[in-house]
Protein backbone atom coordinates (compact mmCIF):
# COMPACT_ATOMS: atom_id res chain seq x y z
CA UNK A 1 0.00 0.00 0.00
CA UNK A 2 1.56 3.41 -0.77
CA UNK A 3 0.92 6.34 1.01
CA UNK A 4 0.03 9.53 -0.40
CA UNK A 5 1.08 11.91 2.40
CA UNK A 6 3.93 10.92 4.45
CA UNK A 7 4.05 13.74 6.49
CA UNK A 8 1.00 14.22 7.30
CA UNK A 9 0.82 10.44 8.35
CA UNK A 10 3.45 11.52 10.54
CA UNK A 11 2.31 14.45 12.20
CA UNK A 12 -0.94 12.59 13.08
CA UNK A 13 1.14 9.63 14.25
CA UNK A 14 2.57 12.36 16.66
CA UNK A 15 -0.47 13.81 17.73
CA UNK A 16 -2.38 11.04 18.74
CA UNK A 17 0.15 9.53 20.30
CA UNK A 18 0.36 12.68 22.10
CA UNK A 19 -3.37 12.98 23.44
CA UNK A 20 -3.35 9.17 24.28
CA UNK A 21 0.21 9.98 26.62
CA UNK A 22 1.94 7.47 24.84
CA UNK A 23 5.71 7.94 26.08
CA UNK A 24 6.96 7.71 22.23
CA UNK A 25 5.84 7.44 18.62
CA UNK A 26 7.13 4.98 16.29
CA UNK A 27 7.03 6.58 12.40
CA UNK A 28 8.57 5.13 9.38
CA UNK A 29 11.82 7.11 8.90
CA UNK A 30 12.48 9.44 6.14
CA UNK A 31 14.66 12.44 5.59
CA UNK A 32 11.98 14.78 5.21
CA UNK A 33 10.39 13.67 8.82
CA UNK A 34 14.13 13.70 10.03
CA UNK A 35 14.39 16.93 9.45
CA UNK A 36 11.03 17.75 11.04
CA UNK A 37 11.69 15.80 14.08
CA UNK A 38 15.10 17.65 14.52
CA UNK A 39 13.52 20.88 14.10
CA UNK A 40 10.72 19.75 16.97
CA UNK A 41 13.47 18.64 18.75
CA UNK A 42 15.38 22.06 19.05
CA UNK A 43 11.79 23.93 19.57
CA UNK A 44 11.30 21.74 22.30
CA UNK A 45 8.21 19.81 21.30
CA UNK A 46 9.41 16.56 21.71
CA UNK A 47 12.06 15.03 24.11
CA UNK A 48 14.20 12.89 22.17
CA UNK A 49 14.38 10.72 18.42
CA UNK A 50 16.27 7.85 17.70
CA UNK A 51 16.25 6.02 14.87
CA UNK A 52 16.13 2.24 14.58
CA UNK A 53 17.31 0.15 11.68
CA UNK A 54 14.81 -2.53 10.70
CA UNK A 55 17.10 -3.83 7.30
CA UNK A 56 14.60 -1.99 5.75
CA UNK A 57 13.32 1.53 5.59
CA UNK A 58 14.06 2.23 9.30
CA UNK A 59 12.05 3.84 12.14
CA UNK A 60 12.10 6.98 13.56
CA UNK A 61 11.49 6.80 17.29
CA UNK A 62 10.25 9.94 18.70
CA UNK A 63 9.62 10.24 22.51
CA UNK A 64 7.15 12.72 23.87
CA UNK A 65 7.52 15.79 25.90
CA UNK A 66 4.99 16.43 28.74
CA UNK A 67 3.96 19.31 30.75
CA UNK A 68 3.35 18.85 34.63
CA UNK A 69 -0.40 18.44 34.18
CA UNK A 70 0.63 15.44 32.39
CA UNK A 71 -0.75 17.44 28.98
CA UNK A 72 0.96 16.82 25.79
CA UNK A 73 3.56 19.84 24.65
CA UNK A 74 2.64 19.31 20.93
CA UNK A 75 -1.13 20.64 21.48
CA UNK A 76 -1.25 20.98 17.36
CA UNK A 77 -0.14 19.76 14.41
CA UNK A 78 -1.68 20.46 10.49
CA UNK A 79 -0.30 20.25 6.99
CA UNK A 80 -0.56 23.69 5.32
CA UNK A 81 1.08 22.11 1.78
CA UNK A 82 -0.75 18.95 0.28
CA UNK A 83 0.13 16.53 -2.42
CA UNK A 84 -2.93 17.98 -4.05
CA UNK A 85 -2.71 21.51 -3.16
CA UNK A 86 1.08 23.17 -2.71
CA UNK A 87 1.32 26.56 -0.36
CA UNK A 88 4.25 28.83 -0.93
CA UNK A 89 4.96 32.05 0.56
CA UNK A 90 7.54 34.74 0.46
CA UNK A 91 9.28 35.01 3.74
CA UNK A 92 7.45 38.34 4.04
CA UNK A 93 3.77 36.68 3.89
CA UNK A 94 5.21 33.68 6.06
CA UNK A 95 2.29 32.38 8.61
CA UNK A 96 2.89 33.27 12.50
CA UNK A 97 1.28 30.13 14.27
CA UNK A 98 -0.42 31.52 17.44
CA UNK A 99 1.46 34.61 17.73
CA UNK A 100 4.72 33.43 17.74
CA UNK A 101 4.06 30.36 19.91
CA UNK A 102 4.24 27.51 17.75
CA UNK A 103 6.27 27.56 14.60
CA UNK A 104 5.79 26.71 10.99
CA UNK A 105 8.18 24.77 9.19
CA UNK A 106 9.19 25.87 5.73
CA UNK A 107 11.01 23.55 2.53
CA UNK A 108 13.36 25.98 1.36
CA UNK A 109 16.21 26.08 -1.36
CA UNK A 110 18.89 25.77 2.48
CA UNK A 111 17.15 22.88 4.06
CA UNK A 112 14.16 22.39 6.38
CA UNK A 113 13.83 25.48 8.37
CA UNK A 114 11.30 28.15 10.66
CA UNK A 115 8.89 30.57 10.17
CA UNK A 116 11.50 32.35 12.39
CA UNK A 117 15.06 31.27 10.89
CA UNK A 118 13.39 32.26 7.19
CA UNK A 119 12.21 35.53 8.55
CA UNK A 120 15.78 36.33 9.62
CA UNK A 121 17.29 34.71 6.23
CA UNK A 122 15.50 36.47 4.18
CA UNK A 123 13.98 33.83 2.30
CA UNK A 124 10.34 31.91 1.54
CA UNK A 125 9.20 28.51 0.97
CA UNK A 126 6.55 25.69 0.47
CA UNK A 127 4.79 25.76 3.97
CA UNK A 128 4.92 21.91 5.31
CA UNK A 129 3.22 22.49 8.35
CA UNK A 130 2.58 24.53 11.87
CA UNK A 131 3.04 23.08 15.18
CA UNK A 132 1.59 24.64 18.67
Amino acid sequence: MSMTDPIADYLTRVRNAGRARHRYADVPASRVKAQISRILLENGFVDTVKYIDDSRQGVLRVYLKYTKDKDSVIQGARRVSKPSRRVYKPHKALPRVLGGYGIAIISTSQGLLTDLQCRKRGIGGEVLCEVW
